[in-house]
Formats: structure tokens, C-alpha cells, sequence
């Protein structure tokens, strides 16, 4: 076949590539889209994924301008063609899709298309999208179809290998939001316990107060001064809480202000003293962005809350095109093999599977009694 080419194989091995190294769907659809247009030579490319009312929950399309786009008007529904891709597990080569019994018009500002291929992209025995080619750029004579039956091969290989890299960015999104549960989880807990021994210490020394005025006024001043103390208290408490809660703008200010921004809220609601430095470190892919941050988040939430540390500093610096985050303490420590044992993680594996996620590592340098250090390295766009 023509792709048989060395050069051709360079460039299915280059689209293959380029669908895996991404994780978020949206991003995954784009570039099936853009590889399959641009291996089949087509004017037009675009992928659909079908919801359960008969439409389309995405549907990302390459070769027609965003004003096009805009113009066409809603996303189309599941029927005539689409609808055959959808529901019949062979692809569909056309010489004019126009005159197919099946078709039943487009918008007004739709691009015009004759010749087309189409499939449905499967995972299993489940059909996740469907996808389809128009208008190859090649001479044709009149009532044939520029697309070949190597083009159809070639597709075909291209939709199996989509279905694969659309399902694991599925997978990844759906970790992602299990993963965020379970952070929103924990921080309500530590939010309930450590508001609540503010509030309870903040009830006895009122009550204490309150029995000490007449009697000892001088004393019930002290302990009304208490009182305000561990009002302060709860209200940095509240306010690291809200910190770890709301979403992090990254997309607005960036890491280095976000961890900035965090990392002093927290140096004021904890008696340990919390620094940061960020040296030289450029904006990254928005994945490896977040993960540095959840890392960096994770093991600070350790050391302030488990190692009874009185200092904790975060860095961030430059290294080639990536960066490395490194978080250390001096508090307890620990010993990594005893805790991996015992079956207690405090967070490392969730903390190593977002390194992972994004082509990090990270590394954990910990003893009793010698404070603990993270690091994670991420390779960068």
C-alpha cells in the first residue's frame, strides 16, 4: 500500500504517538482528527461522540476555520450517515456523499463535500464515536471516489488505535475527578477536627471567663484574651482549609503565583515556619502544572499536619525544559520500607501516580528523626 512507505510509516508511527501522549479527551479527539486529515490527505476531518439522546456530547472537527464553525450553527444530530456510522460496524467510502439515499442535507454555511470515508470508532463491542473524512485532495474522475481501500485500512488502524487513546484519557479524566473527590474528602475531615478542637477550647475558656468575672476580673481578662487567641487560630485554620478547597486559578495566575499565593496562607495558619522560592521556571502543559501543584499541596498537608516540624521549605526551580519541585522538613521523618509495610502511604502513592501520569518521578529521602524530603521532576512540553 502507499502508506507502506518508509516515509509513510513514519507518519502513521508520528499520528500513534501523538494520540497517546495526551491525557485530557478533548485534546485526544483533536488530534485523531488533525492525524487522520492529514495521513489521508482530506480536506475535511472530524470525530463524534454520541450521548444517549441522540446528538452529540463532543464533536471536534480540522479543516474548517472556527468562523465556519461558528456559522454552521448546533452540533448535528445521529442520523443519516453519522447514524449509519454509528450503528453498522463497517466503514462507508462514498464517491458522493450527496447522493447517497441516506443523506439528508446540511446547514447553509456547511463546507460542500462529495467523495467520503467514514467509520466508527470501537471499543469493543461499544461504539464511542464515529469518524469521518471528506474531499481528498487528489484528481478524480467523474463519479469515483478519490479515497482508496488502502485509505480505508489505513483508517481503519487509525480508529482502533483512537479507541484505545480516547478510552484511556476517559479513564485518566475519571481518575482525575475520583482523585479530587477523595481530596475534597479529607480536607473536609481535617476541616471538621481541627475547627472543632478550636471551637470546643473556645467554649470552655468563655464559660471560664464568664464564671471569673465578678470573682477575679483580672484573671477572666486572661482568659477572654485566650479567647481571642484561638479565635485567630480557627479563622487561619479556615482560611488554609479554603485555600486547599477552592481551585487553584493556574490558568490565570499560574504555578509559581499559586504556590506563592498558598504557601504563605499556610506559613500564617501554622506555627511552623512555610517558605517558598520559585528560580527561572517557565509555564508547563496544564497537566504537569496541576500535578506539580496537587504534590506540592499533599506533601505540605504531611509535614504540617504529621511531622511536627518547625520548618518546611518549598522550591521550584528550572531544569532544562521541565522543572523540579522539592518539599522539605525538618520534622519526625519516617522510615519509607516501615511505612510501605504497614500499609500507611501517607499520600506517596497517589503522589507518585501523578508524577507518573504526567512522565514525572518522584523521590522520597526520609529517616526517623531526620526529616523528610519529596522531589518530583516533570520532563516539561
Amino acid at each position: 500500500m502507499s502508506q507502506g512507505t518508509p516515509s509513510g510509516l513514519a507518519a502513521v508511527s508520528s499520528a500513534l504517538l501523538a494520540m497517546s501522549r495526551h491525557l485530557e479527551v478533548r485534546d485526544v479527539l483533536k488530534t485523531i482528527v488533525a492525524s487522520a486529515r492529514e495521513l489521508l490527505d482530506a480536506e475535511y476531518a472530524a470525530l463524534g461522540v454520541p450521548d444517549d439522546h441522540g446528538g452529540f456530547a463532543q464533536f471536534v472537527v480540522d479543516g474548517v476555520s472556527d468562523a465556519q464553525w461558528k456559522a454552521i450553527g448546533p452540533l448535528p444530530r445521529q442520523h443519516g450517515i453519522l447514524a449509519a456510522m454509528l450503528h453498522e460496524d463497517r466503514p462507508e467510502r462514498l464517491a458522493d456523499v450527496r447522493k447517497d439515499p441516506r443523506f439528508e442535507g446540511w446547514p447553509s454555511a456547511h463546507p460542500d463535500m462529495s467523495d467520503f470515508l467514514g467509520l466508527p470508532v470501537r471499543d469493543g463491542d461499544e461504539t464511542i464515536g464515529a469518524l469521518f473524512l471528506a474531499n481528498k485532495k487528489c484528481p478524480k474522475p467523474e463519479g469515483t471516489c478519490g479515497f482508496t481501500e488502502d485509505d480505508e485500512e489505513l483508517l481503519t488502524i487509525l480508529a482502533q488505535h483512537a479507541a484505545i487513546a480516547l478510552t484511556n484519557a476517559r479513564l485518566y479524566e475519571r481518575s482525575r475527578e475520583l482523585t479530587i473527590v477523595e481530596e475534597r474528602s479529607r480536607l473536609a475531615h481535617e476541616l471538621h477536627d481541627a475547627v472543632s478542637q478550636k471551637l470546643f477550647s473556645l467554649r470552655l475558656t468563655a464559660q471560664a471567663a464568664a464564671a471569673l468575672v465578678d470573682r477575679d476580673p483580672g484573671r477572666a481578662k486572661g482568659e477572654l484574651q485566650q479567647v481571642a487567641a484561638l479565635a485567630a487560630e480557627a479563622a487561619d485554620e479556615l482560611r488554609a482549609a479554603v485555600v486547599e478547597l477552592r481551585p487553584a486559578a493556574l490558568d490565570e495566575d499560574g504555578l509559581v503565583a499559586t504556590l506563592r499565593t498558598q504557601i504563605q496562607v499556610l506559613d500564617r495558619a501554622h506555627s511552623a515556619r512555610v517558605t517558598f522560592t520559585g528560580r527561572g521556571v517557565r509555564a508547563l502543559p496544564a497537566a504537569q502544572e496541576e500535578a506539580l501543584l496537587r504534590v506540592a499541596q499533599e506533601a505540605l498537608h504531611n509535614a504540617l499536619r504529621h511531622s511536627a516540624a518547625a520548618r518546611v521549605d518549598v522550591t521550584l526551580d528550572r531544569r532544562g525544559p521541565g522543572a523540579v519541585l522539592r518539599v522539605t522538613d525538618d520534622g519526625s521523618g519516617f522510615e519509607p520500607q516501615a511505612i510501605r509495610r504497614a500499609g500507611r502511604h501517607l499520600g506517596l502513592v497517589s503522589m507518585r501516580d501523578r508524577a507518573s501520569g504526567v512522565g514525572g518521578r518522584l523521590t522520597v529521602e526520609s529517616a526517623p528523626g531526620k526529616g523528610t524530603t519529596i522531589e518530583m521532576e516533570v520532563p516539561g512540553g
